[in-house]
């Protein structure tokens, strides 16, 4: 029987004072039931950013390790219930056991960074051009972050919002995606369980234009962190920037790997594999194109062609499967539709290009992996985001124009390379305009101790994961200790 959920308000469980509620259902299932959740709006933002807003200078003067000590309590927690949780996100959200459980693993590692970055929140101290005096920058947490989350890393992503803000801490707000509600919740959970006291977090459940409208709006919020599409983040940074708050905008990709004549051909054949359909391709880092040198590119397309129309499509509930569905019905309407652009501009649909029916198929939302051959660079499909299983295969004739061909989309997120040659490799590195690149592996993201973000369309400069997270999430102050009993005046008393 499914599970009624409530939002997480104050340490208490509340429910949307419209009454109203929307189903959360398995995408490769309709008939099963994960959860019932309350669609909520402005009065609950309202009452969860006052709780935070109440529960922060008791936080905040908790000493950073003691926090981290909480974090720490919270990941265990989150290890022991590791195979629930993925068992839970691939309910809800569609995509493979082992890829959810990599999503919760993925949560756990950034809760065991975050303990220890709780004892290296450092700061800097600099030498004082006058005598007597010192110079030291700390850094100090900011208030309320709201937090609005994606569908497609359900326990990831909110990790890598919530540990670093509260070690920091803030106190938090946070959406779940509608799509996939439930391993917020559980996520929280472990949190509330490890001792994070009332208000420091909360959820809101509901719809972007009633509970991220509101959170975007909320005078009492310091700081908006957002994960989604380029479109929605424009939105969010008009809105924030109208009262300057803080905004952290990792947004969409149009990754590509670039396949060399010298390359092992093998190895890049597994990376675009894993890079193209791992998560049905509904990932901002998913390799939506291969870029390849002339000299191999028939057999290339021919090696994807091959092994992808083997990949077992289904319920990521079975082992054996290896690649789920799209995450609702409105993505593989969205996915079909690009397929569609892409057979209207005369790209050559060598795969797939149609959804999945008949017997364990029906009751879910399964597209064909699909490949598109001869695609050129200023096709919608080579430029645009799909999020979706669709790749497209391009044929350039050298280095030079595979480089000029990867940077030429609105997106610079994760890339790949697959070469032999160090100096193409390194000279590569150089060009490439995007926040991650992989030598020799596919387009996938990053550890958890490492920068995680890209450039140009794909977000505005912050960059989520490791250190730089933790200087998302508070400001510095710069300090000066004059202990020589006089005025001095810097650059006056030293001109």
């Amino acid at each position: 029987m499914a599970t009624e959920h409530l939002n997480f308000i104050n340490g208490k469980k509340v429910p949307a004072k419209s009454g109203e509620t929307y189903e959360n259902r398995n995408p490769a299932d309709q008939d099963d039931l994960v959860g019932v959740f309350p669609s909520s709006g402005g009065d609950e933002v309202s009452a969860a950013v006052e709780a935070a807003s109440a529960a922060y200078p008791a936080w905040r003067s908790l000493p950073a390790q003691a926090r981290g000590d909480i974090m720490r309590k919270a990941t265990e927690l989150m290890r022991e219930r590791k195979e629930d949780f993925a068992q839970l996100e691939t309910r809800e959200m569609g995509k493979i056991l082992k890829e959810t459980r990599g999503d919760v693993q993925e949560a756990i590692d950034t809760g065991f960074y975050a303990a220890g970055e709780s004892r290296r929140l450092w700061g800097t101290v600099a030498p004082s051009e006058m005598p007597n005096k010192m110079c030291y920058v700390t850094r100090q947490p900011m208030g309320v972050w709201g937090m609005i989350c994606p569908w497609n890393f359900p326990m990831a992503i909110p990790s890598w919002k919530l540990f670093p803000a509260l070690t920091c801490g803030n106190t938090a707000v946070i959406k779940p995606a509608t799509l996939t509600p439930a391993s917020v919740d559980a996520f929280v959970g472990c949190l509330q369980e490890a001792g994070v006291p009332d208000g420091v977090v909360n959820i809101v459940y509901g719809s972007g234009s009633r509970v991220g409208e509101a959170l975007l709006n909320h005078p009492g919020v310091s700081g908006v962190s957002f994960t989604g599409s380029s479109e929605v983040g424009r939105r969010i940074a008009e809105v924030t920037g109208k009262t300057l708050k803080r905004c952290s905008l990792e947004l969409g990709g149009k990754n590509a790997q670039l396949v060399m004549a010298d390359a092992n051909l093998e190895l890049a054949l597994e990376g675009v594999l894993w890079g193209a359909f791992g998560t049905t391709g509904q990932r901002c880092t998913a390799t939506s194109r291969l870029i390849v040198e002339d000299g191999v590119y028939d057999r290339m397309l021919e090696m994807v062609v091959e092994r992808a129309s083997k990949l077992k499509v289904g319920n990521g509930l079975d082992e054996s499967v290896e690649m789920g569905p799209c995450v609702s019905a409105g993505q593989r309407e969205t996915v079909h539709g690009y397929v569609e652009v892409g057979k209207g501009e005369g790209a050559r649909l060598a795969l797939g290009g149609e959804q999945l029916t008949g017997d364990g198929y029906d009751k879910g939302f399964f597209y064909k992996p699909t490949v598109f051959a001869d695609v050129t660079p200023d096709m919608r499909i080579a430029v645009e985001e799909i999020f979706g299983p669709v790749l497209s295969v391009i044929k350039v004739k050298d280095f030079e124009e595979g480089i000029k061909v990867l940077n030429g989309t609105p997106y610079g997120l994760s890339s790949a390379v697959y070469t032999k040659d160090v100096d193409r490799a390194m000279k590569a590195i150089e060009l490439i305009e995007a926040g991650i690149t992989y030598i020799n592996a596919p387009t996938i993201g990053a550890e958890c101790h490492m920068p995680f973000g890209g450039v140009k369309d794909t977000g505005n400069g912050h960059r989520e994961g490791g250190w730089t997270a933790y200087e998302i999430f508070s400001e510095p102050k710069t300090v000066y200790v004059d202990y020589s009993g006089g005025l001095q005046r810097a650059q006056i008393d030293n001109a």
